[in-house]
């Protein structure tokens, strides 16, 4: 297989699974079967950018969309985006668009369509974790 057909096996799979926090380097080059150092050097040669710096532009573009779009938090709108801390999220926002998550909403809510509803949203990004329910905890001899 050439090498870039390989680094767009990769390439694809971050694109795929952008919001998955769990999204590690190896799992990336593993896609490409590259080790991972050697996949950082063939991405960012290929593509101008590490593989890192790659997914977190896709991350802060989803984030840019929902920002405008669904009626979160920025709370929600950063773990759904993938990032598992705000601070690094606002940071790396901020960063990339000029801007914090709340000063971009804020900029841009209003030019566009009425909000989606957050609990749309959150369906359409997988649903909300699941909670047993109070009859669950009662006949298995739990607490609630």
């Amino acid at each position: 297989m050439d090498k870039m057909r390989q680094l767009r096996l990769a390439k694809d799979a971050m694109d795929r699974d952008w919001a998955d926090p769990a999204l590690d380097l190896d799992a990336v080059a593993a896609h490409a079967g590259y080790s991972r150092y050697h996949f950082v050097r063939a991405f960012k040669e290929a593509y101008g950018e590490t593989p890192g710096q790659y997914l977190t532009h896709r991350r802060i573009e989803r984030a840019e969309e929902l920002l405008r779009a669904a009626d979160l938090t920025v709370t929600e709108i950063c773990h759904l985006v993938g990032f598992s801390s705000l601070g690094t999220f606002s940071t790396r926002f901020k960063t990339r668009t000029g801007l914090t998550p709340s000063e971009y909403r804020t900029k841009h809510v209003g030019s566009g369509a009425a909000l989606i509803p957050g609990c749309y949203a959150m369906l359409w990004a997988g649903g909300f974790p699941r909670r047993a329910l109070p009859d669950q905890h009662r006949n298995s001899g739990e607490a609630p």
